[in-house]
């Protein structure tokens, strides 16, 4: 069996980037940041949510977005749509209209 065959398990710090709740687990995650907790330094891990920004978890209804992931998703799908409906303004022309006699 390999010496080096799991990396090490230690307890890490993690951060909830959208509320800033902080809590300590066991990991074998290897984050270069560190940050003093409680007296105590760890490694820092940055999670984009966790159960305390989660909307299952809180019981709010909307979704908190912290990274602006869903804003770049409404944003690119919206240039997409918009460029879908000029290329068919361009490929069917308007009908032209008849002109009605007069007596």
């Amino acid at each position: 069996m390999k010496k080096e065959g799991h990396p090490p398990y230690q307890e890490v710090l993690f951060v909830d980037s959208a509320t800033g709740h902080k809590f300590v687990c066991g990991s074998t995650l290897q984050p270069k940041e560190k940050e003093t907790y409680e007296g105590k330094e760890y490694p820092v891990y940055r999670a984009p949510i966790s159960s305390a920004s989660h909307p299952f978890f809180t019981g709010a209804k909307s979704l908190i977005d912290s990274e602006g992931r869903v804003d770049k998703f409404t944003k690119k799908y919206a240039q997409k749509k918009k460029q879908a409906e000029e290329a068919a303004k361009v490929a069917a022309p308007e009908p032209v209209k008849k002109k009605r006699k007069t007596k």
